[in-house]
This record gives structure tokens, C-alpha cells and sequence, in this order.
């Protein structure tokens, strides 16, 4: 589907990286390991040249895997000698560059096994990517919300830490009074909304939404399939039943606004997930869904996109797509933090993404 790409890609594209951005701006005389590579894994960097449609990546049989394991060793190789024989002042220079790249690398550790997934789910005999693969267990409290009195608080990255742009500038924000659902949704209460026609009644959606619905002829999350009855859910560990207890996810935006206005409530705006998530107020807030919010994915206020290509890594996407907190099953564990900002277009459920929900007090 279009918005997923062959491992082979994502293995590629993470090489090409490097060998765009440290070896070909640093190196002096450095030539490409192949002519054609930069066009075909270049993913959306327009200042660095023409690519590949993103669409027609699924369509690329060469190069094969083998060449691209190729391609990873030699872009290694060149950045082992670079990195031993640089200046402490050519070291120091890049460094924030480096650590962008292995953050980035992390992100496509995550796409691939979400890609990897859809392919997979796409298969009438549903293939596992790892059979000893489980559900990580969720955590419940009897005390189902979590009160935040009205206040202002700080939004956005305070530090010196490793951050995306998109989390900064830090900023004041109003938040509350609102309660937020200590825990995530689960199957059982999305069995519910489904049981109750959730996905045939249009005044629970947004027109954009239910236009979706009867497109897509959605009636469960993605990767459900319906086996004599019973709801089946295609994980990486093959298909397996739909564990009532377990938080629903591959639901997109679209989907989870009907249910929380089918609940009564709201989604949470992505400030209140965080001052609830900073203060250790939530229930699996890291680790097994991402959880959409209400907020439009948008620029903080003073917000400025760093200079040259790299400034296209996030700040060109701040339109038409909603912001996600927290971090997935499948979120490397070091590459998750409270002010992180995942952001998709609503329709997207291909990824972890579950929700939790939101109810204002008067």
C-alpha cells in the first residue's frame, strides 16, 4: 500500500542517510557507493535531490537484499574511518547530526515491523513474523481517571537532551480542569461500540470519517479479520484472538474521535497527555500503543525549522495530520520521551495506535 515500504528500503534509505548527510558533506572526495542509490531511497529530503515515488517503492526488485546488506557494510566501513581519523572539532561539529541519524534509524526500526506487519496481514494465510511474539501486558488501576485542576503549565522539551525540532520551543499552555482515563481502551469496550453499530452511525463521525467507513467498509480496526464469529487480531505473532483485556489498536484518528464521542468524552489535547504523562498519572502511557489525541500537529509558538535539508525532517509535515503521545510496542525503548510528538494523517491505522480518553469538568 502506499504508505508502507519494502525492509529492504527502510535498511537502505537509513544507509543512504549517513551517506548523504555525514559522508558526502564531510569527506572529502567521497563518491557514492552506487549512482543510482540517492535517487531511489532518498524518502522526502527535496533539497537533496530527486526520488523515487513513495508508492512504487513496494515495486522495486532490484536492488536485492544482498545488495543492500552490501550497501550497509560499505557505508559502515567509510564511517568507521571517518569517525577514527576526524578532528576533535570536525567529531564535536557533527555530532548533533549523528544523533539525529540514529535516532531516525530508530524510527525506521519501528516502520519496518509495522510494514512488515501489513504486508503479512494482507496474506489469506496469515504468516507469523515471530511465533514467541506476545501482547506486552497493560496495567490497570481501580481508580479510572486522573483529575488535572486548572493550571498553566510548561509544553515542549526543557533541555539540552536529545529532541526532534518539533518538540521546542518549550511554552506556556493552559490545560484543564479535565479528567484523563488512567487507562488505555481496551477490545472489550471497542466489542461494545462495534456491538452498538458504532461503525454504521453516522452523527458519531466526522464527515471526512464516515466517508472513510463506507469506502474502506470498515467495520473493526485494521488487521481484525472475523473468523465463525469470532474477532481475530493479525499481530506479529500471527492471527490470533482478540484478547478482551488487551488495549485495541490499529484504530485511526477518524475511528477513535467516533468512539470517544460514542463514550461521551473526548480525546485528550496532546498538552493535558502531557502534563498527565510528566506527573505519572497514566496507565501504559510508553510501550504498547500510540495514542492519538485531539490536537492538530501544528508548530509550538515560536517554532522555526533548522537550516538546510534537514529542516524538512519534520516542520514541511505540520498540516492535516494529528499528533500521537506515548510509544508502541515496537518503539525501540530508549527512543521514547513525554514531549515526544509521533503525528499521522487521520485516516492511518497501520501503526500501533490505540487511545485513551478525555472528559472536561465543568
Amino acid at each position: 500500500m502506499p504508505d508502507a515500504s519494502p525492509a529492504k528500503w527502510h535498511r537502505a534509505h537509513t544507509t543512504w542517510f549517513f551517506e548523504q548527510f555525514v559522508l558526502g558533506e564531510h569527506v572529502e572526495g567521497y563518491k557514492p557507493f552506487h549512482p543510482d542509490y540517492a535517487y531511489l531511497f532518498n524518502s522526502y529530503y527535496v533539497s537533496a535531490g530527486p526520488r523515487h515515488a513513495r508508492a512504487q517503492r513496494g515495486h522495486l526488485t532490484r536492488p536485492g537484499a544482498e545488495d543492500v546488506t552490501a550497501y550497509r557494510r560499505a557505508v559502515d566501513a567509510a564511517m568507521t574511518t571517518f569517525l577514527q581519523t576526524a578532528s576533535e572539532e570536525k567529531l564535536r561539529a557533527i555530532a548533533p547530526l549523528m544523533e539525529v541519524g540514529f535516532n531516525h534509524e530508530q524510527q525506521h526500526q519501528e516502520l519496518m515491523l509495522t510494514d512488515i506487519l501489513h504486508a503479512f496481514a494482507q496474506n489469506p494465510i496469515p504468516p507469523a513474523y515471530d511465533a514467541a511474539w506476545h501482547w506486552p501486558p497493560a496495567h490497570r488501576s481501580g481508580d479510572a481517571w486522573a483529575t488535572l485542576t486548572e493550571g498553566i503549565h510548561t509544553i515542549g522539551h526543557q533541555d539540552d537532551s536529545f529532541h526532534f525540532d518539533n518538540e521546542k520551543p518549550a511554552h506556556r499552555a493552559l490545560v484543564g480542569p479535565v479528567k484523563l482515563a488512567r487507562n488505555l481502551v481496551t477490545n472489550a469496550e471497542w466489542f461494545a461500540f462495534m456491538n452498538d453499530g458504532g461503525y454504521r452511525k453516522p452523527t458519531l463521525w466526522l464527515m471526512d470519517g464516515f466517508a472513510a467507513v463506507e469506502r474502506e467498509g470498515w467495520d473493526a480496526p485494521g488487521h481484525w479479520r472475523n473468523i465463525d464469529g469470532e474477532w481475530h487480531i493479525m499481530t506479529l505473532a500471527g492471527l490470533v484472538p482478540a484478547e478482551p483485556d488487551a488495549p485495541v489498536c490499529h484504530v485511526s484518528y477518524y475511528e477513535a474521535d467516533a468512539f470517544a464521542r460514542w463514550s461521551g468524552k473526548h480525546l485528550p489535547t496532546e498538552m493535558e497527555w502531557e502534563v498527565a504523562a510528566r506527573a505519572g498519572l497514566l496507565n501504559d502511557a510508553f510501550g504498547i500503543v500510540w495514542q492519538w489525541t485531539r490536537s492538530a500537529y501544528a508548530p509550538y509558538p515560536g517554532y522555526r525549522a533548522i537550516e538546510g535539508a534537514l529542516g524538512e525532517y519534520n516542520g514541511k509535515f505540520m498540516v492535516n495530520q494529528y499528533v500521537l503521545r506515548g510509544s508502541s510496542l515496537a518503539t525501540p525503548e530508549d527512543h521514547s520521551r513525554v514531549t515526544y510528538r509521533n503525528f499521522f494523517y487521520p485516516h492511518h491505522r497501520w501503526q500501533f495506535t490505540g487511545l485513551r480518553l478525555a472528559d472536561y469538568l465543568a
